[in-house]
């Protein structure tokens, strides 16, 4: 994929290799050409010495959806299923027969995946530059050797997303934990904004560039709340993460212990609703915390920290999560468009903690 990204780039014009600086050099230039080639002519690259991060390319409903991976294909919906234990660890060996999903309230056919663990993954880690985040860029400069939990097989490569008011790529994908780590270790602080919705949709699109069989996850860091992001609405992030297979793994500055506690415990036993009030709740719940609503939207996890201790440990159970889902697909029975709920649950009590993601977005047959 590097490759063609480069040809492209090279083809374009000669002025994009003039910029040798760490964060703004040619691997950068060529991933941000390749996302943004929609909103930005040749013409306006030629000629320029120093480019300032571009704007997020602007979301719309169906937008991308050529180039998309989703969710949705052929009528299979995926979900990625954590089933841990009550006393810790991952329960294994579970089969078809083991569970039991709902989509809208009603049981549909499913068969599970297996081998999971063995899939290369495609992770973005995207990191909080602005407001009061520095504050926490410490804790951040240690997360490199951490993602060697991601990248542990050959296969597997990362690239690194920071934002402020608006997101900009700081390492395109690379192998190196230690291309990560050094980078981490010299971030700068941003403006006062925390563009999450326009971050996770650049972020969503660049993982999508990433080979089909790879497992796509980001990790977001970052606070609770969005502020300043001009490009992405919540429905249309809804629809975006609900028609991809991207899953968000969100660990949150300023934790509320109780938001926490209350995310462990939750077992999808509200989700069945109508696709109506399930998108305004969906809505009213990113204006309250979008890292943790996004991350169970995908099927993913949310969680917060404080201290140092506290970071590493949260980033090392989502890297093992990862790895240690089940894959559940299905057919819907009721093809109806638009937001559907999901409900995962086990038909044996096992007293396992059971994560699922809580919907997704059926498109209209074109």
């Amino acid at each position: 994929m590097g490759k063609l990204r480069a040809s492209a780039v090279e083809s374009c014009s000669a002025c994009l290799i003039q910029t040798r600086a760490r964060h703004t050099g040619t691997p950068v230039l060529r991933s941000l050409f390749w996302l943004f080639l929609p909103l930005f002519a040749c013409s306006r690259l030629a000629g320029a010495q120093q480019l300032p991060p571009p704007e997020p390319p602007q979301a719309v409903p169906g937008s991308g959806e050529a180039a998309a991976n989703l969710r949705v294909t052929t009528n299979e919906v995926l979900v990625p299923t954590l089933v841990g234990k009550k006393g810790g660890g991952i329960l294994y060996g579970l089969k078809e027969s083991d569970f039991v999903l709902q989509d809208n309230g009603i049981p549909q056919k499913i068969r599970v995946q297996e081998e999971m663990d063995t899939t290369p993954v495609a992770l973005v880690v995207a990191v909080e530059q602005g407001g009061v985040s520095a504050l926490e860029f410490g804790k951040i400069a240690k997360l490199g050797p951490l993602l060697d939990l991601f990248l542990s097989d050959q296969k597997s490569q990362a690239a690194l997303m920071g934002f402020d008011s608006k997101p900009h790529l700081l390492l395109d994908y690379t192998h190196s934990s230690e291309d990560m780590e050094d980078t981490l270790e010299h971030l700068q602080p941003g403006d006062g904004g925390a563009a999450i919705l326009d971050t996770i949709s650049s972020a969503v699109d660049l993982l999508e560039t990433q080979p089909k069989e790879f497992r796509r996850v980001l990790l977001l860091i970052s606070e609770e709340r969005d502020h300043g992001s001009k490009h992405t609405k919540p429905v249309q992030l809804i629809q975006k993460i609900g028609r991809s297979n991207v899953l968000v793994l969100s660990v949150s500055f300023s934790p509320s212990r109780a938001e926490f506690l209350h995310d462990v415990k939750d077992s999808g036993e509200d989700r069945t609703m109508n696709m109506v009030s399930a998108l305004v709740m969906a809505v009213k719940a990113f204006k309250k915390n979008v890292a943790k609503e996004i991350a169970e939207e995908s099927g993913g996890e949310y969680t917060t920290f404080t201290g140092d201790k506290r970071f590493e440990q949260r980033v090392v159970d989502a890297a093992k999560h990862v790895r240690n889902r089940y894959l559940l697909t299905f057919s819907p029975s009721d093809p109806t468009p638009g937001l559907h709920t999901i409900r995962v649950k086990t038909t044996q009590d096992y007293g396992a903690r059971i994560v699922a993601r809580a919907n997704y977005w059926l498109q209209q047959e074109q």
